[in-house]
């Protein structure tokens, strides 16, 4: 097995809340950004809550992100991983999320899924804004609700 490589977090000056995977899928890494499975409800979650158009292009999700203050990462930078599967990830190396903890400001770090929030507290939460663990949006997990991820969502963005 051969180490795979993640994607560069996507941020700017203006992020807020900071959205944490876990690593990127075999369709996202073929694709060359994050979520790129189609069967993935991220977008479609996302793009509902902004009330905007469901992006297609790099371009298209990037500008969703920045022009409503969200930033983009996976918790791991690197590893070993079985296809997309989670539970396979080997040899993981984690990234620092004071990168961009320390350049904008986040209010807020929401991990989508299980992994991406353990592997972030394993890692270590000194000096992280608070964080929360809302459902995977991968198409695998069935107790995923778009409410949820409203909700939270709301949380930061209702007052601004």
């Amino acid at each position: 097995m051969s180490m795979e490589r993640g994607f560069a977090p996507v941020f700017d000056e203006k992020s807020r809340v900071l959205i944490l995977g876990s690593f990127p899928s075999v369709l996202s890494r073929a694709e060359g950004f994050y979520y790129g499975n189609p069967q993935n409800r991220f977008w479609k979650m996302l793009s509902s809550f902004f009330h905007e158009e469901l992006p297609t292009s790099i371009a298209q999700k990037m500008a969703l992100l920045l022009g409503h203050g969200v930033a983009l990462w996976d918790i791991v930078a690197q590893c070993e991983i079985t296809g997309s599967k989670d539970d396979s990830i080997r040899g993981e190396q984690v990234v620092d999320l004071h990168i961009i903890c320390g350049h904008a400001p986040i209010e807020r770090v929401l991990c989508n899924g299980t992994k991406a929030h353990s592997l972030l507290l394993a890692a270590g939460t000194e000096g992280l804004p608070p964080i929360l663990k809302l459902p995977s949006t991968s198409p695998a997990n069935p107790r995923y609700l778009e409410r949820t991820w409203h909700e939270a969502l709301a949380e930061i963005f209702a007052n601004g």
